[in-house]
């Protein structure tokens, strides 16, 4: 029976359910069936979607670049971007995957005119009293390693907290971290 879940991995957890250098992993914050494994990938340090099921049809579909799925990321940089440099962003900028340039492809970016409902991060992002930070929405059609924060970098406002709000009509629906949602099998290929 094909099974479709829906986590919000926490902060500092690997996406995947084997133990790698004492660090915590999936298996520690969710209990699945032994062959259901996520979609693609959050590095550590992110949090946010993920999608788990045992469907390798699904599993193909969304990791084929052809396919082109809308990934939107809620991002907190240090600074206030100004316009210039989110236009930047939304035509591509230049950074190295695997030791080479890459020049990303457009994408949507706007800043949030407030800070985006999002739950506290355990440990929390650093406090700095002189310096500001901001929260951007990036939505990318593409996923790099570590794509989001090397084009935060390049524009001169690093990353300090990244979650990933969607993956196609797909989002966190008020999930908290560590918690999960079973979704229904005749309806994930209408939120993909």
């Amino acid at each position: 029976m094909l099974r479709y879940f829906i986590i919000y991995k926490p902060f500092q957890v690997l996406s995947q359910f084997s133990s790698e250098g004492g660090k915590q992993t999936l298996k520690d914050h969710f209990k699945v069936p032994p062959d259901v494994y996520p979609v693609g990938r959050l590095d550590y340090d992110s949090e946010g979607l993920l999608l788990l099921t045992n469907d390798k049809k699904i599993n193909h579909r969304l990791l084929d670049p052809s396919f082109a799925h809308e990934r939107e990321y809620w991002v907190q940089v240090e600074g206030i971007p100004d316009p210039a440099s989110l236009d930047r962003l939304r035509l591509g900028v230049t950074i190295t995957v695997d030791g080479k340039s890459w020049r990303t492809k457009p994408c949507k970016v706007f800043p949030f005119p407030e800070p985006p409902d999002v739950p506290e991060r355990n440990p929390p992002i650093r406090f700095r009293r002189n310096i500001p930070t901001t929260w951007i929405s990036i939505t990318l059609t593409e996923g790099k390693n570590r794509q989001v924060r090397k084009m935060t970098a390049q524009i001169g406002f690093p990353t300090l907290r990244l979650i990933r709000y969607r993956i196609g009509n797909i989002d966190l629906d008020h999930l908290l971290p560590g918690e999960m949602r079973e979704l229904d099998n005749k309806l994930i290929l209408t939120l993909l």
